[in-house]
């Protein structure tokens, strides 16, 4: 006895292929013009890290000038930019 081998049917070919979105990074820039607590509440706020979470990124920015405040999909980087913009705190996002 010979198996024959599995071909694709039309409902296998009409799925559509599942394309996972490439990660962009969130990055909060050094702000001279804030107070700390603002910052931190802000960050706690917009994203999904806990206050204590927020005071070790909002310190990084401060002392190194960038922080990487999370990972996530295009669109929802480019959301948190707009976000922190009307905050008043400069956001960037980058490629992965």
């Amino acid at each position: 006895m010979t198996q024959e081998q599995e071909k694709p049917t039309a409902v296998d070919e009409a799925r559509p292929q599942t394309h996972t979105p490439p990660p962009y990074k969130v990055i909060l820039h050094n702000d001279d013009v804030n107070y700390m607590e603002y910052v931190v509440e802000t960050i706690a706020k917009l994203t999904p890290l806990s206050t204590e979470e927020a005071v070790i990124k909002a310190l990084e920015a401060h002392n190194a000038g960038l922080a990487v405040l999370l990972v996530c999909h295009k669109e929802r980087a480019e959301l948190y930019q707009e976000q922190f913009q009307s905050a008043s705190l400069t956001v960037t996002i980058e490629p992965d």
